[in-house]
């Protein structure tokens, strides 16, 4: 693979600002970033709620600044938080009639995260009692269906994410992806991403790096690899999981993460759908 291009790329998975954590770009910044390097789309994220809204804000002033032809457009999603009330079909419906793209299952909110962190457990949002999915998932699956929007995992553990993603399935869900399952937090083991992918031909998103605490990060890219290999990178989603400002900026992040692949022997057609055509796919375009 010659010079690493960032041309027609797809991140589904960036933090940006306004953030209640201060990120390394604003929403304006990123999508300015994007233009230059010549990606096709970034889907924001906030563990605060919904960003479709600065997605339509931030593809307006792109085409105001730029023209209507950069190629490039920002999409939005929900997290469901308790800051939208938790597995709240409600929100859910209103942020995808408004274009939000993908639907996170709980992230800080979850059980699992604030477990994991020693935060408190009041006011968490289940998305499993008792062995089975809350009855407030059954609508939005209906919503994730009818939309063709994508449903990713968040924050869940792994117990939790294979009965969501099984009683997803059984409503007839398409695009499911397991968020970051490489990260400690989260925790599927290699072997549960093997059997999960085998069992529910779900897609698992292999992110950049993750915390270790104290502002450090760990690099996830050897392990990534190594899924890729075990699991297939038709089931693979390459997105950064970038804005930390203890990481490189976005664009710096993910044209590393794309030359640690082709360095590592991963061959140019599969890192182009792993970048591009995957995340296309999922996103409808």
């Amino acid at each position: 693979m010659g010079k690493i291009s960032l041309q027609g790329v797809i991140d589904m998975h960036v933090h940006s600002n306004p953030d209640i954590r201060t990120r390394a770009y604003d929403d304006l910044e990123l999508a300015e970033a994007a233009v230059r390097s010549g990606a096709r789309a970034i889907v924001i994220k906030t563990h605060q709620g919904t960003t479709m809204d600065r997605a339509y804000l931030t593809n307006r002033y792109i085409q105001k600044v730029y023209g209507k032809d950069t190629g490039f457009t920002m999409y939005g999603s929900i997290a469901m938080n308790r800051q939208v009330g938790g597995i709240n079909p409600v929100a859910v419906e209103v942020a995808l009639k408004l274009g939000a793209k993908v639907v996170w299952l709980p992230t800080q909110w979850s059980r699992n995260h604030r477990t994991k962190w020693n935060q408190s457990l009041d006011n968490c949002v289940d998305v499993v009692r008792d062995g089975k999915i809350v009855p407030e998932l059954k609508d939005i699956f209906q919503l994730v269906k009818d939309y063709d929007a994508v449903l990713g995992t968040g924050h869940v553990s792994p117990a939790e994410c294979f009965t969501v993603v099984e009683a997803a399935r059984d409503a007839g869900v398409k695009k499911l992806v397991v968020t970051h399952p490489e990260w400690s937090l989260v925790g599927m083991s290699l072997e549960d991403q093997v059997r999960i992918v085998k069992d529910y031909q779900v897609v698992l998103e292999r992110c950049y790096a993750q915390p270790l605490g104290g502002g450090k990060y760990k690099s996830n890219l050897p392990d990534n690899v190594e899924a890729i290999r075990a699991c297939g990178y038709r089931n693979i989603l390459v997105s950064t999981d970038g804005g930390q400002v203890e990481n490189p900026h976005w664009e710096l992040a993910l044209a590393e993460y794309i030359q640690y692949l082709a360095d590592a022997g991963i061959p140019e057609e599969q890192i182009r759908y792993m970048t591009q055509e995957l995340p296309a796919s999922l996103l409808g375009i």
